[in-house]
């Protein structure tokens, strides 16, 4: 197909940049000739970032990029570059960062315009175009009549930009304590929604980080009111519009208050995420509700966010057709006609009605009630209703097939698979059921064989069988946790020994800041106008976060005492936080626990260790740490723990063990 347009994203591999190759602006990739040229021509760049399932990306996409008269000034006055946030988390973080200094907020589509040198001066987020033509002009002119004025603003900028993660070294206690945690967790009681779930307001978030942590407290500190704010939260998100009943898998988040509508994008971050939350909810609740989640977004994740060499895509557009949910919802005669004779059924359980009802006479597939109170109103039985409620299912799932499907961005993120990776081996260790532990084996195999070169860095992204960018911290930690995951659901002590050597590899190859954390970039890697060290858990923990935690497992395990300090390091410096922002350092908080509590390694050595290990694995143990083999391995807490025609369990804590035993039941005894 013949196009009047087309600029240099089009030799590009992400889905979000191609989508722009047409556009009449003069899109470039970031990269030196980028670059150079705004240097080459003395024009300030514009920065702008999205992602490929960003419904405001789309929106601002049609309304400016695809204008020419809006494109013809954008060429003639700024360099312009396309970034695809996803691929380039490390550029976002620091535009980002001076968008939020510069408004109080932030967004996609990020729009930022930096001098030829990098540095940022002016941004936001979406502007509608008139706005947009607006800030073009006004941006141009103060660049060419008061440069001194942008020279300045932009020094200061990127100092702040700088000066972000710093946070004052704190010294490690000889004890840590839970009190910061306590204190911090009563703090954000105050912002429980103990109606609907989540937090109080809209639009509400998954945040599964957060929802992890809070299941460790209520263990941790037997708080049931904090257990009872979790459950009702996950009870609610499973309910809600925001899971595809039908399909399985979770959308972004809800615009309202009560997960029934959805900014309908699916994103494999969140499901993978989402996975190990109800895989451990369901470890301590035995809830069928959440076993039928963990099913369904795994089969979701495998019928459509997977390639045939174990790769995990990375999301499911919003819109279809130009529509957002247009795929999803369903009108009135749709829903009578695939349900027959059992449309009063089917209308009650999926709330075909005022409160499932959302735009143009579409509703959004909902559940209020709980199956039990379905069978009690119609006076079925549990298998009868399961049938009918299945049968409809599939015809509607059938149906849907046959609408256009929502755009996929099929790239492969390191970090986001092997996030997902862990989410299937925690529904695995739940469950038992092998399907899940397939395909987290599949997915960990590709990573390893694709995206680790010969001197042990990552590959950042691979599409269409390319591994592109150098990796980040975010690849590092996350592959790391996979892997140790897989080794403590298998004991396949190969897995474990390579999320030792990647561990090794950022210790040796990622510099640290003045406060001890992790720059987000390799030192081998090109810099940027600013370094950063992602430290405040959002909807994906901090890259930080996830490697302290790891190298405090991994400190245990290979009795590596830099290991540990590093990890401690990294807890006390940032402990001050926990109550300036909850939320915010769910993951750190859980550390803390690790670091404030019992924690146990539990060593299963003979031939039975694998049985005897699932007895443990699907129990809810967040405070333990599992390992073991057929034989005394290498690890310093298997050596010497072989006993002929035995298999025995040992706990332990910072490597000293209790006296041997047998059984389960009294290997529990000493936990508990």
């Amino acid at each position: 197909m013949s196009t009047p347009h087309t600029n240099d994203l089009i030799h590009e591999s992400s889905p979000y940049l191609l989508q722009h190759a047409h556009n009449p602006v003069n899109w470039m990739p970031w990269g030196e000739k980028a670059l150079q040229k705004a240097k080459d021509e003395n024009k300030p760049m514009l920065i702008s970032i999205g992602y490929s399932a960003c419904h405001w990306c789309h929106v601002m996409e049609h309304e400016s990029f695809e204008d020419t008269a809006v494109a013809a000034v954008m060429n003639e006055y700024f360099v312009c570059i396309k970034v695809d946030r996803e691929e380039r988390p490390d550029i976002d973080q620091v535009y980002m960062d001076a968008v939020q200094l510069m408004t109080g907020s932030g967004g996609w589509p990020l729009n930022c315009f930096a001098l030829p040198d990098g540095r940022p001066f002016f941004g936001g987020t979406y502007f509608p175009k008139d706005q947009w033509l607006k800030v073009l002009h006004s941006v141009h002119e103060t660049y060419i009549s008061d440069p001194e004025k942008v020279e300045d603003y932009a020094t200061k900028l990127t100092e702040g930009i700088n000066q972000m993660d710093e946070m004052p070294i704190q010294p490690i206690p000889a004890e840590f304590s839970d009190e910061s945690v306590d204190a911090a967790v009563g703090r954000w009681r105050k912002r429980f929604d103990n109606a609907e779930g989540g937090a109080q307001g809209a639009p509400k978030f998954p945040l599964p980080n957060n929802y992890l942590f809070l299941l460790h407290y209520t263990t941790a500190e037997d708080d049931r009111e904090v257990l009872d704010h979790v459950n009702l939260t996950l009870t609610k998100m499973a309910m809600g519009g925001i899971y595809d009943q039908l399909g399985g898998g979770f959308a972004r988040y809800s615009t309202d208050e009560i997960w029934k509508a959805p900014h309908f994008e699916k994103m494999l971050y969140d499901n993978g995420q989402l996975l190990s939350l109800y895989a451990e909810a369901y470890k301590l609740s035995k809830n069928p509700l959440y076993k039928q989640v963990i099913d369904e977004t795994t089969a979701f994740i495998a019928r459509e966010l997977t390639a045939e060499n174990g790769a995990f895509f990375s999301a499911l557009d919003a819109d279809s057709e130009g529509e957002e949910g247009k795929f999803y919802v369903w009108t009135f005669e749709e829903v009578k006609a695939l349900s027959g004779d059992d449309f009063e059924l089917i209308k009650a359980y999926y709330n075909i009605n005022k409160k499932g009802l959302w735009e143009h006479g579409n509703y959004i597939l909902l559940r209020d009630k709980s199956d039990t109170e379905i069978q009690k109103q119609f006076g079925l039985n549990a298998e009868d209703l399961q049938a009918t409620i299945e049968g409809f299912k599939q015809r509607a799932m059938a149906l849907r097939d046959t609408r256009t499907r929502p755009g996929l961005d099929d790239k492969t993120l390191t970090s986001w698979n092997a996030m997902t990776t862990k989410g299937l081996i925690n529904a695995y260790t739940a469950t038992g059921e092998k399907k899940h532990l397939n395909l987290a084996k599949k997915n960990l195999d590709f990573l390893l064989q694709q995206q680790v070169r010969a001197d042990g860095s990552l590959f950042h992204s691979y599409k269409n069988g390319t591994s592109t960018i150098d990796g980040f911290l975010e690849d590092y930690a996350h592959l790391i946790d996979a892997l140790m995951g897989y080794y403590e659901a298998t004991f396949e002590v190969e897995y474990l020994n390579k999320a030792n050597s990647l561990t090794q590899f950022v210790v040796d190859n990622f510099d640290r800041n003045q406060s001890g954390f992790f720059y987000f970039k390799s030192r081998n890697d090109q810099q940027l106008v600013a370094q950063k060290a992602e430290i405040t858990d959002n909807v994906i923990p901090a890259s930080n976060s996830i490697f302290a935690t790891c190298l405090f497992k991994l400190g245990l395990l290979f009795e590596n005492e830099t290991y540990t300090s590093i990890s401690k390091t990294m807890a006390a410096s940032v402990e001050p936080n926990f109550s300036r922002y909850p939320a915010g350092y769910s993951q750190w908080m859980s550390l803390m626990l690790y670091l404030a509590k019992p924690y146990y390694e539990i060593a299963i050595v003979g031939e039975d260790c694998e049985e005897k290990s699932l007895a443990f694995s699907n129990l809810y143990l967040p405070n333990a740490l599992i390992c073991g083999g057929k034989k005394s391995g290498q690890l310093p807490i298997l050596q010497n723990r072989t006993v002929e025609g035995k298999t025995l369990i040992y706990v332990c804590q910072n490597g000293a063990c209790k006296l041997p035993v047998s059984e389960f039941t009294e290997a529990m005894e000493l936990i508990r």
